[in-house]
């Protein structure tokens, strides 16, 4: 009788999947769609996801010749990776202290992490805005870094990952001689990579994809990371020309997805690493 329930159970539930996958993968198929086909075929009365005429090579050509494409991108790694970077030098001790050692105020700071958890990053733009006007750092590659240097979520996800090592491994490490800052590095972290990994993937993709701060922080171009690129390339030589917009826009989210691809193993492991302990 239970394999009988079961298996229409299991049917409906990788149907629900599919439909979700569907829904969530068919604006990426359809972007693909537009970056091969020439104008004329866009805004035709019925869709086809092939092109009859294949343009893929003149939409792409344009799009890394007719806006600085590369040079967004490498904005785009140049900044991504100084965050995470940061992130992780500043994240993984907040989270090992939260973790693994007891001081008074341990639980109101936790508390503090969990309530910017809840604050959406806009709220703070003025503030920030303010902050970078008077540090002087505003068109500046810093502008863009110094907002993210610390992230709630980061500390959040480090802890938790922290909390499933055995204190019995940070004693035999103190017993050892290793300094507290020497376990964060050479001992706790080792043993929570895949929470890194999977907040790597999500730094670099939230940052990646930002644009709503650039859109503040930066005006010269030569500073603009993809997504506000995108939108200046649009403005300035794309105009209504949407298959060189989708091609530019396929190229930047292509690094995500191998990225993505490359790493989901360890992904889902530090997603649910911390909720098994």
């Amino acid at each position: 009788m239970s394999a009988r329930l079961s298996a229409p159970a299991a049917i409906l539930r990788h149907a629900v999947l599919l439909i979700t996958a569907s829904l969530v993968l068919l604006p990426f198929v359809w972007m693909v769609s537009l970056s091969l086909k020439p104008p004329g075929e866009i805004f035709r009365e019925h869709f086809s996801f092939l092109p009859e005429q294949w343009y893929a090579l003149q939409n792409y050509s344009k799009a890394l010749t007719s806006a600085p494409l590369p040079r967004y991108m490498g904005n785009g790694v140049l900044v991504c990776a100084a965050i995470l970077t940061l992130q992780i030098l500043t994240c993984a001790p907040c989270a090992y202290a939260l973790a693994k050692l007891r001081f008074p105020g341990r639980d109101v700071l936790f508390s503090l992490v969990l309530i910017g958890l809840l604050l959406p990053h806009q709220v703070l733009s003025l503030p920030l805005f303010i902050l970078c006007y008077e540090l002087g750092i505003l068109n500046t590659y810093a502008a863009l870094i110094f907002p993210y240097v610390v992230s709630p979520f980061g500390i959040f996800l480090f802890r938790q990952a922290f909390k499933t090592i055995p204190d019995d491994v940070v004693h035999a490490a103190r017993l050892d001689g290793l300094s507290e800052w020497t376990i964060v590095w050479k001992v706790m972290l080792p043993m929570a990579l895949p929470a890194m990994i999977a907040f790597s993937i999500f730094s670099v993709v939230g940052h990646w994809n930002d644009l709503f701060w650039p859109l503040i922080a930066v005006r010269s171009e030569s500073l603009m990371p993809p997504p506000l690129g995108i939108i200046a390339f649009a403005n300035q030589e794309a105009g209504n020309d949407y298959g060189p917009l989708m091609a530019a826009s396929t190229i930047v989210v292509l690094p995500l997805v191998l990225a993505f691809l490359a790493a989901q193993k360890w992904f889902v492991e530090g997603m649910t690493g911390g909720a098994v302990k």
